[in-house]
């Protein structure tokens, strides 16, 4: 699949706009032209190259519009659109629906910025002090030069090639015999006593990189409280939607209360990716004769009791996390990591093995990052410590 391009007249050389790919392996599109039609070739066997979207400069306004030319839907910022002309703004995510054929998509986000000189819209990032002293007026404030930073910085997992498909066919339901592949199992069908309507705003999971529609109403969470990523094991699931019906739905095991989930072994990232202090770890749980399900049901009651310290735990709205909340996989491992810390520097020393007990603790602790790239240090030295030197208040 080849990066979008842009038709342009030669009468217009400077740059207004760019589209930044979600995909970091292919280059931003330069937008010149006043109105710009956006072509990719979305077929991988041919090499012609059919117009994506058309996108048209408001010299007015702090704003362009966007106008759909595929013959599928495409979706701005999680609204699906049809043939009508929408509005879009700096940070405007833009993505379109599958094609029929190898159901690819192209995900881009839009790079406005409010700048101005003589008319012209500026590059985001372009700073013209002489212009912003003259005209104090149009100089933002610190919010809103802090909510542009946030749309340089693209969040979703979107990339070019995902795969939508189910294994059954989605469409609109309609009387055309045209069908329109959707990413939402709820856009043009009612699943669980609800349906999408073009208004409706959509959430992409960071699991399966599907869609799931934004609902105020839902009985369960659709992001993780420990990193504020959208996941929609859980929504599907209250929903009564079968995973096993479609290839872009999470599994509701990947994204439940932490008090229902089970673990069977030590993950990799525990005490910082250092096997041997997993394997010490390990090992000390064998000595008191429980299961590691067992000693982490235990800590999660300490921690749910407020004795644990929960300063170093590597995750969003620490204070608010309880048994019943719902954590991604990737957050209730480091929260495993968490407890397993606790359970070692609590851990009486007869229950350490005679080759940990022996170690002198690491000057860094926990935050060692040689024991990371450097075996003989990572074995020597104890690391599920506090640090006595660098930043110890970490």
């Amino acid at each position: 699949m080849e990066p979008a391009e842009s038709s342009r007249s030669k009468e217009d050389s400077d740059v207004w706009a760019k589209l930044v790919p979600t995909d970091s392996t292919y280059p931003p599109i330069e937008i010149r032209s006043r109105e710009a039609v956006i072509c990719s070739e979305i077929t991988s066997s041919s090499i012609e190259k059919h117009p994506w979207c058309e996108i048209k400069w408001n010299p007015d306004k702090d704003s362009a519009m966007i106008r759909n030319l595929s013959s599928n839907v495409i979706i701005i910022d999680g609204k699906v659109v049809g043939e009508e002309t929408v509005n879009i703004i700096s940070g405007s995510e833009i993505t379109s629906g599958p094609d029929r054929e190898d159901e690819s998509q192209i995900g881009s986000h839009v790079v406005l910025d409010g700048s101005w000189k003589e008319g012209e819209r500026c590059l985001s990032g372009v700073n013209n002090e002489a212009i912003l002293q003259t005209f104090s007026s149009l100089k933002r404030s610190d919010e809103e030069i802090a909510l542009l930073n946030t749309y340089a910085s693209i969040k979703s997992n979107i990339v070019v090639g995902m795969h939508t498909s189910r294994k059954r066919p989605h469409s609109l339901s309609n009387d055309d015999s045209n069908e329109i592949a959707l990413p939402c199992p709820q856009c043009g069908n009612e699943l669980g006593g609800f349906r999408c309507n073009r208004t409706t705003t959509h959430l992409h999971c960071q699991g399966c990189g599907g869609m799931m529609p934004f609902r105020s109403d839902s009985v369960v969470p659709q992001k993780c409280l420990g990193c504020d990523r959208a996941f929609c094991g859980a929504y599907w699931a209250a929903q009564g939607v079968d995973a096993r019906e479609f290839n872009m739905i999470c599994h509701h095991e990947t994204f439940k209360p932490v008090s229902e989930r089970t673990i069977s072994r030590i993950p990799e990232l525990v005490h910082q990716n250092n096997q041997f202090e997993r394997d010490i770890t390990e090992r000390c749980i064998q000595r008191t004769g429980k299961t590691l399900q067992a000693v982490i049901s235990d800590w999660i009651i300490k921690f749910d009791n407020k004795e644990l310290d929960r300063t170093n735990l590597q995750l969003n709205h620490v204070e608010m996390i309880t048994p019943m909340t719902h954590l991604c996989n990737d957050c209730y491992n480091k929260l495993v990591d968490h407890l397993l810390y606790w359970f070692r520097v609590s851990l009486p020393s007869h229950l350490l093995p005679s080759d940990a007990s022996n170690r002198d603790n690491c000057w860094y602790g926990h935050l060692c990052r040689t024991q990371q790239h450097n075996e003989e240090h990572a074995r020597k030295r104890n690391h599920v410590c506090r640090p006595t030197r660098g930043n110890i208040n970490m």
